[in-house]
């Protein structure tokens, strides 16, 4: 007999014995064998109540899962609260869902003030701040909040992904900023300024901020336009991307005209700036429009759609707002399905902080999903688009920011 069989005998019966130690489940506070509690507050009401249609869909959608079994043998208990968009009020909601509900992890707390007021306070109770709705960068921090995970493409990286397209095809412009003087407009500038790098100094000829308490952007644009700029960075939300719109048409100014993604919807910025005045801005996007023709007969809409006709009929299927919260919940659910029978609050956090190569039903051909505990960023690649003054318009590669620093 080898002498090895022994040692080989004994390798394999502590196997054994650890292996009944190892298929035990793990529950935190909020889970348990048949439920999983998940928490969120969303504004069912105040000024940002046509969010509340996000919250909706995502409680269809778990609706849904929960009909087909739940996860993993689970039912999802989703708890939602009305924070009507005022952040006291989150303070509030999201204390009891974590200290009377007892949530095992919050979900998609909708907006960037919300966000902000939370986020100290779940990170200290080490309860995950899971797929917050914000693009603000303060969101995927790792190293200072390692418990918070936007959703949200940032701010920065969509910057990085204009720094990329200028560099490419203007790489000699003489850019001009409009920028909203708040964390949204200074995280944009951040980011183009840190993707142009060395040029920076020679193709940035003009900034303007803006304040939200403004009447009018007629003075910032009246001192773009006469900076000589040809290229026009609008960085704002679309109220104020309506104004820039109407005005540069106004004074016949027609530089290469960029505008970020929040100010892209048409019916909140275009329309109310002129169609024909915003033909030809350029914008990017990472997920397919319902309302594009060319994914009718795509296989991830058709199922969206259906989704969306049998457990959302209310809500409109053809908004940003419907996919985004089909999107948002198809992703909880991955993560959920990732965490197996450990349903830890650290586990959740290690398992969306490493998804890989995930396809969402609605993202752009060529996109999928991946993080990893250095990059909490869930959504960084785009593709470009262009209004032809009717619609956007798909262009161009898709590109992922693969910006390093900070």
């Amino acid at each position: 007999m080898s002498p090895f069989r022994p040692a080989i005998f004994a390798l394999a019966l502590s196997a054994a014995l650890a292996s009944p130690a190892l298929a035990q489940k793990k529950y935190d506070t909020g889970a348990s064998d048949t439920e999983i509690k998940v928490g969120q507050t969303i504004p069912l009401s105040g000024p940002a109540s046509a969010y509340g249609s996000i919250g909706k869909v995502q409680a269809a959608y778990i609706r849904m899962i929960n009909e087909q079994g739940g996860v993993n043998g689970r039912k999802i208990n989703l708890i939602q609260y009305d924070d009507a968009y005022n952040p006291p009020k989150t303070v509030e909601q999201v204390r009891k869902l974590v200290e009377s509900d007892e949530v095992l992890t919050t979900f998609q707390i909708i907006g960037t003030p919300p966000n902000a007021a939370v986020q100290k306070y779940l990170n200290d109770k080490k309860v995950p701040q899971l797929l917050a709705s914000t693009g603000a960068t303060r969101f995927t921090d790792p190293k200072n909040f390692p418990w918070t995970i936007a959703y949200n493409p940032n701010y920065q990286a969509e910057a990085h992904i204009y720094a990329k397209y200028i560099l490419a095809n203007h790489p000699n412009a003489k850019i001009a900023i409009l920028y909203q003087n708040d964390d949204l407009g200074k995280d944009y500038v951040k980011g183009l300024k840190d993707g142009l790098g060395a040029k920076v100094a020679s193709m940035i000829v003009a900034e303007a901020p803006y304040e939200l308490s403004d009447p009018t952007l007629d003075s910032q644009m009246v001192k773009l336009k006469s900076s000589g700029a040809d290229l026009f960075y609008n960085i704002t939300t679309p109220k104020f991307g309506a104004q820039a719109i109407k005005k540069a048409a106004e004074m016949g100014w027609k530089p290469v005209h960029i505008l970020d993604i929040n100010a892209s919807p048409v019916s909140q910025t275009l329309v109310p700036a002129g169609l024909e005045n915003a033909k030809d801005i350029i914008s990017v996007n990472y997920g397919k429009d319902p309302l594009d023709p060319q994914w009718a007969d795509d296989a991830g809409m058709k199922k969206y759609k259906a989704f969306m006709a049998k457990y959302a009929p209310g809500e409109d299927a053809n908004s940003g707002i419907g996919v985004y919260g089909y999107s948002t919940a198809a992703l909880l659910v991955q993560i959920l399905k990732q965490c197996g029978d450990d349903l830890t609050r650290a586990n959740i956090m290690k398992q969306a902080t490493n998804i890989r190569d995930y396809t969402p039903d609605l993202a752009l051909p060529g996109m999928s999903t991946s993080t990893s505990p250095g990059d909490y960023r869930i959504n960084k690649q785009f593709q470009m688009m262009k209004f032809d003054g009717a619609r956007w318009v798909l262009f161009g590669p898709i590109l992922t920011d693969d910006f390093v620093g900070n």
